[in-house]
């Protein structure tokens, strides 16, 4: 016989213990009795089993039954249906969560706004964003330029940073509110850019417009967007403590010199083929190991157009490039909490903090030894700069050692130095003090206390002095 499983009727017809709206009550049941009636032949050629948790069968089979519990139990008669205590099923577990957790507004689309103003007076140029979810707002930026802009480049550049926060946030759909009337013009089209500098932020937005699903650009005036006006005349004037919404950041380059810059970048990042492999599925034409590549690039995720490493027993490491590297490994070593640590230190230390670069560990050795402070500073090593090699002693007096001790206090005949030779073989020592060292009483010593009396050595060592 078959086995039918209602489980979305059973919950439906159980209690509802929630606060619900009557008309919402009533929609949903108007519905499920409309998908109830086409299914009907199916369920009148077989015997239904409901398994649940709920005593429904003892409530529908009640005779003070009154109001909706009499329709349903009037619906479901013509049914041959067969109610029994649900046991514990895994798979069930997952069902549950998704009805109960499932938030029925949660296809309603968020009606996104952003304001920009841009602002350029005699104490610089900044511009302000303000990003509302309908009257609730979201984020505001109080952005400083460090470059000089007109109030044309600071419009722009309110745009451009307003876009971006907005793609940074994946919303789909946005409406921009603008003072410029200009800028509103040029980007609708009904404006023609003559101006090159404008023209190259004009290509910027339009770049940045076609990402998005829906863009609507309105013109507004100045005292329907007061807040934005505000946030970019506030630019030049840092506050030590911001609020949680709102963000005072600085502009060091203009968009479009930013833009080139990161083009080229991208082109030598040892980010961009693992990125364009994981979004595109295209390897490299230069790759000389496709199979290697293609492994590799399994340990890597993108996530909002960053590239992260993926470990075993580690969270997600963000990839940055060689310059942001340099910066982490100059931080981490000689920064606020420096510590001035070896390599293979620094290398996990780097890593605890969640980024990574393929030669994390070349890197931060080659650091260490190249850093001042470390070198000066570091415990004085006793070690050999070369292998230690052994002297073959062959015969006494076949090897002499010679050197200059002094200068002492002075003595009678006003001596102060003293010439030592010493045999390897024997270790028999001869000295003679002299007042002055010179070669012609270095050679007297060598021809008196050693070639008279033990004859020619076959080697003398000496450091000559030093």
């Amino acid at each position: 016989m078959p086995r039918i499983c209602l489980e979305v009727i059973s919950h439906k017809l159980a209690i509802d213990k929630t606060v619900q709206p009557v008309a919402q009550k009533k929609r949903n049941l108007g519905e499920e009795k409309k998908q109830a009636r086409r299914l009907r032949h199916y369920f009148q050629s077989h015997t239904i089993i409901v398994p649940i948790d709920q005593p429904l069968r003892q409530i529908l089979t009640r005779p003070e039954l009154a109001g909706q519990l009499i329709k349903w139990s009037i619906e479901l008669s013509e049914f041959d249906i067969q109610y029994e205590s649900r046991k514990t099923l895994k798979a069930q577990i997952l069902a549950d969560f998704v009805s109960k957790m499932t938030n029925e507004t949660q296809h309603t689309e968020a009606n996104w706004i952003i304001h920009v103003d841009g602002a350029s007076n005699r104490e610089g140029s900044g511009a302000g964003i303000l990003l509302k979810e309908g009257e609730k707002v979201i984020a505001e930026q109080s952005l400083q330029f460090c470059f000089n802009a007109s109030n044309n480049q600071a419009e722009y550049e309110a745009l451009l940073a307003g876009l971006k926060l907005v793609q940074q946030l994946r919303i789909p759909r946005i409406i921009v509110y603008c003072v410029f009337s200009q800028v509103v013009h040029q980007i609708k089209g009904e404006y023609q850019v003559k101006d090159p500098l404008l023209e190259k932020y004009w290509l910027i937005t339009k770049d940045l417009i076609s990402k998005f699903s829906k863009f609507d650009i309105i013109h507004v005036n100045r005292k329907q967007n007061t807040r934005a006006n505000v946030l970019s005349k506030l630019a030049t004037t840092r506050q030590t403590k911001n609020t949680p919404a709102l963000s005072q950041l600085t502009l060091d380059k203009s968009s479009f010199e930013q833009d080139t810059i990161l083009s080229i970048m991208q082109v030598q990042d040892w980010k961009t083929p693992f990125i364009d492999y994981i979004n595109i599925g295209v390897v490299p034409n230069k790759e000389p190991n496709p199979h290697l590549f293609r492994r590799k690039a399994s340990f890597y995720t993108v996530v909002g157009n960053t590239l992260y490493k993926r470990g075993h027993s580690q969270p997600l490491l963000k990839c940055i490039s060689k310059d942001e590297a340099e910066e982490v490994m100059a931080e981490t070593h000689e920064g606020v909490c420096e510590n001035h640590i070896g390599g293979r230190a620094l290398t996990a230390k780097i890593l605890r903090t969640w980024y990574y670069w393929p030669t994390i560990k070349r890197d931060c050795i080659s650091k260490v030894k190249a850093c001042d402070s470390c070198q000066k500073h570091a415990t004085v090593s006793w070690i050999p700069t070369e292998k230690l090699h052994t002297i073959e002693l062959s015969w006494p007096f076949d090897r002499w050692g010679l050197d200059i001790l002094g200068p002492f206090p002075k003595v009678p005949g006003q001596v102060k130095f003293l010439l030592v030779s010493i045999d390897y073989f024997s270790k028999w020592i001869e000295a003679q003090p002299l007042a002055h060292i010179m070669a012609k009483k270095v050679r007297s010593f060598l021809w008196k206390n050693i070639i008279c009396r033990y004859g020619i050595p076959r080697e003398i060592i000496s450091d000559n002095g030093r």
